[in-house]
């Protein structure tokens, strides 16, 4: 496989990257665009975890929640995800640089196989403790927690909440509450 990607495909860098129109990621020095733009219910599942996350984190002091922010893991490797929690951030940078603990991504038709694969390896990879997968056509979430290296299911959610443990902070969260309405 390196091979071939050494032979037949170009290898982006972060310096390209940062001049490209449009939404994009790069992973392993290889683009992807992010398009078609997410549907109204895409957005507003994701709406409702930013909200919750903001609400559950209002006093710590630790943790922040960023939306659609570039997270840049290397000079070939920049993904941004729905929405992710990171904790202990110093400094004002243009970009993450930094592993979140939690990452939500809402699942899209285009870019459903990359969600669950590509991208849920790159996140183990590189210590991301949770990943949630949220798919809006089932109206459920699956919740992944890295231990050694590998991510292991917790569960599948619909009403129910689960308990994100990070940093100084617990965060109850209610899968309910995003699907209300949708």
């Amino acid at each position: 496989m390196k091979a071939l990607k050494e032979t037949f495909l170009p290898n982006y860098r972060y310096q390209d990257y940062i001049h490209w129109e449009g939404d994009w990621e790069l992973i392993g020095g290889i683009a992807y665009a992010m398009s078609p733009a997410p549907t109204i219910e895409h957005q507003e599942i994701n709406s409702k975890i930013v909200y919750q996350l903001m609400s559950k984190l209002k006093d710590c002091k630790n943790c922040k929640v960023l939306p659609k922010v570039d997270w840049k893991i290397d000079e070939e490797t920049v993904v941004r995800p729905d929405t992710l929690v990171v904790c202990n951030l110093s400094g004002k940078k243009e970009y993450l640089d930094k592993t979140p603990e939690l990452i939500f991504e809402v699942l899209s038709p285009s870019t459903k196989n990359k969600d669950r694969n590509l991208k849920s390896l790159l996140y183990a990879t590189n210590g991301v403790k949770y990943y949630v997968l949220v798919e809006p056509a089932g109206k459920f979430a699956e919740v992944y927690k890295l231990e050694n290296g590998k991510y292991y299911l917790e569960g599948e959610f619909k009403e129910q909440s689960y308990t994100f443990e990070i940093d100084t902070c617990k965060i109850e969260f209610s899968f309910k509450e995003i699907f209300e309405g949708i």
